[in-house]
This record gives C-alpha cells, sequence and structure tokens, in this order.
C-alpha cells in the first residue's frame, strides 16, 4: 500500500465552528497523522496515510464539516512524507494576509441552554456560557486569526476546568475561544443611574428582574451593545421609555421568552418561525393577532398592525425572560438618532437620563452591533436592517476575469450606513451604523471603516462613494489618499440587486426610494435604469416632478409634500382646494404659496418614497412625521385593509428615448374619492395597484426579461408582492432584496458591484431631463 502526504488549504467560513476539532476527529477516524491549525485565510491541513484513507478523508471532509461552515475554496497539494506519529492540532499562523470569514455572533445551542438548567453543572445559571456552536465571535474579535488571545476573551485566564476541554480535541468546547465558567468568565453586576455598584453576579439578575417587573427600566448590555428595557405590558413605563428615549411613534421591539408566547400574540408562517429561532435571532416583523392588546400595551407598536419580535439572542437574554415570563420592550440603547452604547462608561454616561439601572458585564464589545430586522416578503425572507448575527459575512459575487482585482473600499449612504470593503470575488460589508448626519454616528462610522481595513490587513486602492456632493461620506471619501470613484444612487441601488443574484447579464433595475441627488440637481427617486449587461447605465424612465416647498422641512411634514404635488397638478387652483384649506393656517398657505410660485427653497423631485408621503398627507392618515418611513408605512397598513382591484389612471409620456410617468390623473382621482367619501383604505389599496401597474407598463416597453426592484420603497411587502405578481404574470423574472436590505443600507455593495463590473452610467443631463419633462 502507498503512503502519501497531502497539504489542504481551506477558505470559507471554517474558523469559530469546530472546524479544526472536527478535523482531527476525522482524521483519526481515517487512520491519517500530521496536523491541522488555522490562519489568516481560513484552514490549513497535512494529512499523511494511505492513499485510500486520504480518499476517503477527502470524501467525507464537506459532507460532515460541522453545521455553521461552509467552504468556499479547498486545493490540495502533494508533500514529501514526514515521520510523525498521530494527528495534532498546531498553533495558528498569523502571517498571511487575512482573508478568512469570522462567524458572525450566535443563540446559545440546546447543549449549552441544557448545561444551564440543570442545577448538577458547574454553568448552572451562567449567563456567559457557549461553545464551539454557539456564543460571541465577531463582537469580542480583535485581529485575525480568530484565536482566545486575538478576542476580548484574553483579559480571562482559564481555570483548570475550562483548560482542560479547550485543550481536549474531542471535547465540543475544543478551542471555542470565548469558552468560560463562573469560576474564571466575565461576570455581571447590577448599577444605579450613576454608575454605584448594587449588586453582582445572580442577585444583579435577580434584582433586575423585579425591578422590570416593578415597572422599571434598565439598560441590558447585550452581545454587540446595550438594549432598554421594560415590561412591555405596563403602558406607563412603555411611555416612559418612550419620553426618555424621545422616541414618541417608532415601533419598539419586544423580546419574548420562547416561540410558544410569539405564537400566542402573533399569526406566523413557517418561514418566519425558522428565522425567530434561527442562531441568528434577529428581530421579525410579525402580524399582531387581535388578542395580543391584552398582552402589550398599546403604545408599543402605534398605528402598527405589526410587532417586532425576537427570541433571546444570548444566555443572559434567556435567564432574564425565564425569571419573568412575559414580552419585555427591548429596544435599542440610544437616544433617538444615536448610535448603540456599547461600553459601560459610555452608556452609563449617555443613558443615565433613560434607564433607572444598568446590567453590566466585564467582557469588552469590540464592535457595536445592533439587532438585526427582517421581514417576509415576496416568499423569502428580506433583510432590513444587517447587524448581528449576519454581518460581517461576506456577499460573494461572479469573479471577475484576468488578473487578481484590487481591493475597493465602499463607503455606502450617509441614512442606514453601511461600509463594505471588496476583496477578489467577495464583499465584506460593516454592521449597520445609523445615520450620519449625528456627530457620534460620523465617529463610529470611520472607526468601523479603519476596523474593517484593520481586521483584513487592507489597504484600499480605491474609495467609492455616492455621487451626492453634500454626502458626509462621499466628503469623507474624497479627503482620502486612494482614489475616488463615484457611483449614482439609484445605480448602486440597482447594483445591489445584481450582486445579491450574481447576475451580469442585461436587466431593468426599478429603483424607488425617498431621496437620489443625480447630476441635473434633481432629487430623484422613482428612477428605470437599464442595464445593457457589459458597460453601460442609462435611465430609460421616471416619475413625473414636484416640488418640496421647504426642502427638508417638506420630508418631515407630508403635508407640505402633498401642497407640492397638489401645485404641479393643479396650479393656482391648489391654492383654493380644501387640503390647503383644512390643513394649513392663513398665514402657512400664503408662504407656501410664495415658495411654490416663485420656485424658492422648493427643491423638484420625482421620488416614489415623497409620493407615498403626499398621498399620507392626502388621505388623513399623517401630517407630521418623527421618523423615517412614518408616513408611507401608513399607507401601506391603510391598504391593507382593503382588497379592492380598483386604480387610477396615469400616463405614460414618451419623450425620445425616455419616457415619463406621469401622476397626475392618479392624484385627481385619489381627490375625487375622497370628496365622494370613499373610504382612506380603499384609496390607499387602488393607489398601491396603481403603483404596480406603472412598473408594468414600463417594463412591457423595456422589453428586459429580468427585473431588479431596489431602494426603501420596496421595503412595503404590498407594493413588492403585488408589483412582483403582476410583472411574472407577464413572464418576466422579478428578482428582490434578501441578504442585503433594498434601503440605504444595501447601497455599498452596490458600490462596489458596479466598481467590479466595470460599468458606467449615462447621466441624464439637466436639460435633458428638462426637455423629457
Amino acid at each position: 500500500m502507498t503512503t502519501e502526504r497531502l497539504h489542504i488549504a481551506i477558505g470559507g467560513l471554517v474558523q469559530g465552528v469546530g472546524f479544526r476539532p472536527f478535523v482531527y476527529r476525522l482524521a483519526r477516524d481515517c487512520d491519517l497523522s500530521g496536523w491541522v491549525a488555522n490562519d489568516s485565510g481560513g484552514v490549513q491541513i497535512e494529512i499523511q496515510g494511505e492513499g485510500a484513507r486520504i480518499r476517503e478523508f477527502l470524501r467525507r471532509l464537506p459532507i460532515e464539516k460541522p453545521r455553521y461552515a461552509t467552504i468556499d475554496s479547498l486545493t490540495t497539494e502533494a508533500r514529501p512524507l514526514c515521520r510523525e506519529v498521530g494527528f495534532i492540532v498546531r498553533q495558528s499562523d498569523s502571517t498571511a494576509a487575512p482573508a478568512a470569514v469570522i462567524l458572525p455572533d450566535l443563540a446559545p445551542c440546546s447543549d449549552c441552554l441544557r448545561e444551564m438548567s440543570d442545577p448538577d453543572d458547574r454553568r448552572y445559571r451562567y449567563p456567559f456560557t457557549n461553545c464551539t456552536l454557539c456564543g460571541p465571535r465577531f463582537s469580542i474579535v480583535a485581529r485575525l486569526p480568530y484565536d482566545r488571545v486575538n478576542t476580548s476573551m484574553s483579559a480571562f485566564p482559564l481555570c483548570e476546568p475550562c483548560r482542560e476541554e479547550y485543550e481536549n480535541p474531542l471535547d465540543r468546547r475544543f478551542h471555542a475561544e470565548p469558552v468560560a465558567c463562573p469560576a474564571c468568565g466575565p461576570q455581571l453586576q447590577l448599577c444605579d443611574a450613576s454608575g454605584t455598584q448594587i449588586a453582582v453576579r445572580e442577585a444583579a439578575l435577580q434584582l433586575a428582574a423585579e425591578a422590570i417587573a416593578e415597572g422599571r427600566i434598565v439598560a441590558l448590555k447585550s452581545v454587540g451593545g446595550f438594549q432598554l428595557l421594560v415590561d412591555a405590558a405596563n403602558s406607563a413605563a412603555v411611555a416612559r421609555l418612550r419620553d426618555r428615549k424621545r422616541r414618541p411613534h417608532k415601533t419598539l421591539a419586544l423580546l419574548y421568552p420562547d416561540i410558544e408566547s410569539v405564537m400566542r400574540d402573533c399569526r406566523i408562517s413557517a418561514l418566519e418561525k425558522a428565522q425567530l429561532e434561527s442562531p441568528q435571532r434577529p428581530i421579525v416583523l410579525l402580524a399582531a393577532r387581535a388578542s395580543a392588546g391584552a398582552r402589550i400595551a398599546t403604545a408599543v407598536a402605534p398605528h402598527n398592525p405589526n410587532l417586532g419580535v425576537m427570541l433571546p439572542a444570548s444566555p443572559l437574554h434567556q435567564l432574564l425572560v425565564d425569571a419573568l415570563q412575559r414580552p419585555l420592550v427591548a429596544t435599542s440603547g440610544n437616544l433617538s438618532a444615536e448610535p448603540i452604547c456599547y461600553d459601560n462608561d459610555d452608556a452609563i454616561r449617555r443613558l443615565g437620563a433613560i434607564a433607572d439601572l444598568f446590567l453590566l458585564h466585564d467582557r469588552e464589545i469590540q464592535r457595536p452591533l445592533d439587532d438585526s430586522v427582517v421581514r417576509e416578503m415576496d416568499g423569502q425572507t428580506v433583510m432590513l436592517r444587517r447587524a448581528r448575527g449576519y454581518a460581517p459575512m461576506p456577499i460573494e459575487f461572479p469573479a471577475v476575469s484576468g488578473a487578481q482585482p484590487s481591493d475597493f473600499l465602499a463607503v455606502g449612504a450617509d441614512l442606514k450606513s453601511v461600509a463594505g470593503l471588496a476583496r477578489g470575488s467577495a464583499a465584506f460589508l460593516t454592521q449597520y451604523l445609523g445615520d450620519l448626519d449625528n456627530r457620534a454616528a460620523r465617529e463610529m462610522f470611520e472607526q468601523s471603516v479603519s476596523d474593517l481595513k484593520n481586521l483584513y490587513q487592507a489597504a484600499p486602492e480605491s474609495v467609492i462613494a455616492d455621487q451626492h456632493p453634500a454626502y458626509i461620506s462621499s466628503r469623507w471619501a474624497r479627503r482620502q489618499q486612494s482614489a475616488f470613484i463615484g457611483v449614482q444612487h439609484h445605480v448602486a441601488h440597482f447594483f445591489s440587486c445584481l450582486a445579491e443574484h450574481g447576475h451580469r447579464d442585461r436587466a431593468l433595475g426599478i429603483c424607488w426610494d425617498g431621496t437620489g441627488w443625480s447630476a441635473d440637481n434633481t432629487i430623484r427617486g422613482g428612477e428605470f435604469l437599464r442595464w445593457d449587461g457589459d458597460l453601460e447605465v442609462s435611465h430609460i424612465a421616471g416619475l413625473s416632478p414636484f416640488p418640496l416647498p421647504g426642502g427638508e422641512a417638506a420630508i418631515r411634514n407630508p403635508r407640505r409634500q402633498a401642497a407640492g404635488l397638489l401645485y404641479a397638478a393643479l396650479g393656482r387652483g391648489a391654492f383654493a382646494d380644501e387640503f390647503f384649506r383644512d390643513n394649513f393656517e392663513p398665514a402657512e398657505q400664503q408662504n407656501l404659496a410664495i415658495m411654490l410660485e416663485r420656485g424658492i427653497y422648493s427643491p423638484v423631485c420625482t421620488s416614489a418614497g415623497r409620493l407615498f408621503d403626499a398621498v399620507a398627507a392626502l388621505l388623513g392618515l399623517v401630517g407630521e412625521v418623527s421618523f423615517e418611513g412614518q408616513a408611507a408605512m401608513a399607507v401601506e397598513f391603510a391598504a391593507q385593509q382593503s382588497d379592492t382591484r380598483r386604480s387610477y389612471p396615469f400616463a405614460l409620456k414618451q419623450q425620445g428615448s425616455y419616457r415619463l410617468l406621469d401622476w397626475e390623473p392618479l392624484a385627481a382621482g385619489l381627490l375625487e374619492d375622497g370628496r365622494r367619501g370613499v373610504p382612506a383604505a380603499e384609496r390607499a389599496r387602488a393607489f398601491h395597484n396603481t403603483l404596480a401597474q406603472m412598473m408594468h407598463a414600463v417594463a412591457v416597453r423595456a422589453g428586459e426579461e429580468h427585473i431588479f426592484l431596489s431602494g426603501g420603497v420596496f421595503q412595503n411587502r404590498l407594493l413588492t408582492e403585488s408589483a412582483a405578481r403582476l410583472l411574472r404574470q407577464d413572464g418576466f423574472r422579478v428578482h428582490c432584496h434578501s441578504r442585503v436590505p433594498p434601503n440605504d443600507g444595501g447601497i455599498a455593495l452596490g458600490q462596489i458591484y458596479f466598481a467590479r463590473c466595470g460599468a458606467s452610467y449615462r447621466t441624464l443631463s439637466k436639460e435633458g431631463y428638462e426637455q423629457c419633462v
């Protein structure tokens, strides 16, 4: 029999998932000698033994790999035979440039939960229990390779029993880097709002649970940052939290003890149940049952038929809800518009005026991670906020031909900021960072970009940003030493969806959102783009424009957007419409008339998002908003209460190679229905039906088989599913987002894919646009 030796290099998600102990056990089972080690690119293996045994090892390796492991690449190379005995796990090699995939933070597995509930186990009720299948990963790693010395756990020397588990290749905690126990690991402490310690360990947990039951607000240091917790049934406590957090209307997330209690309050599909119970533990948007009002305060989700629900994401969460056995509000630990807190001292400073108590621990969080948010749409899970549980998993797309491409840094957009690093055929995206109009968020953005480059030891040759000249992210990108590449906002939306599906052929992109700057100085947001599959992206259609009197002030006030819409449709006749008389005081009417007639502080927009806002005001649903998307959500929720198939007329005007979707007949129909007393729900549903027909009309004339839907408007489940269904009925192949958000959280991925594809955008000039209009 012939003895052989083989070197195996594996790339993919192979660190922090129990891959080395799996290889150790497999090699011993196949009677092979050699070694396995992590390195900055993944896992390196050398095996020696009979040729048949080596082939058995290679056959079983991808079939029997650990549950969360993924193998993206596997190369083999023959090596000279060595004198050795047995198979060992070597110390990691950290000399190469990092390319390994880091596992996200994962919820506790069933084995760890079982240990925590066993009074005879040494980890009984220990809130930091974990193993190779669960626990913190991305939130604690400081550098690659993923070894304990490179994580926050380096501050906690292992006790002898933990060390025995950690060093035993046959133990399920073998090289589980966050391994700990009550004797050697992180500990809880409960502090008051000034930071004075009240209790530690089990007493801290019990007192925190009692405080929540009494209606107090507790700031909990979670996996990736702080959450603010109150009893979800206590209306006074929820109202107090909203007042202190300065969050008057936006829905608050809920933490439930178990899936049975969720099913009692919400309607759940099989897909939604799978997401709730997944190791990622995102917040899942669910339809609330009518009976939920008996257990959930109305102030948790005012005027919203949905609840944002999650199950425990850590052992600490599990112990807390086990003690209370009721749903808790678990919202981000921040003031409105600020990034999440993740440092103990900073949290007490920033949240001391909100929280009554702080349940802290002494394990350092390396980077902030908010809770991820998902929603089922069009038969699949759609990411609305990508953070804990999903970041930093890379998004793979088709490899480019020719030489190895250089690294790119993409800085995304200013709202729902996410940055990304392109390396080879993958994009490594940061977690959700928030909105950059806040100073603390800007600091977090710069820190996260630096963190991304340091983690992968990257020196990007180019920085890609939005073309908007006033974007904070774009101005930052232009100040860097690397070459600057600007990508138009809606082109980035289009290419983010293309990247998700690995599409490199002709396609039509329908990109509808709130705001995207274009070179013609128009605020765009109802765009149709065509890619020729090679080099050129062209703007082929859009919504007709209307003014926004007051600019940014109008975006916060849908009544003003409705005024601009009516003026565009009716001219001076708009000032005589009952909407003006009913919604504005005489002095405000006069100011609006001056702004609109003279074009003062009234930028023009083509935005589908702003159209939704204006319609919300016309329907009497929302006059002013306190958070982005509030008005559009109100229109969607109203439409869900009607099943009418009615729609309103619209016009599709041909102007050379450009088509303009004229919504004026739609607005006239809405107003006429209002005068006739047609319920707002029916008008809202007819509005949705009309928008779907508008998309279909342009798609038919564009003649592209593949259609990609992107932009914040496609967070609307009713519109997305209505449009997709109508288009598919006519034979179009419709592609939606899933792994990255359709909102601006996907912009960085689109910027990267646009640059990787070497595409260019044919800008519609201001003069050309005016000719079309």
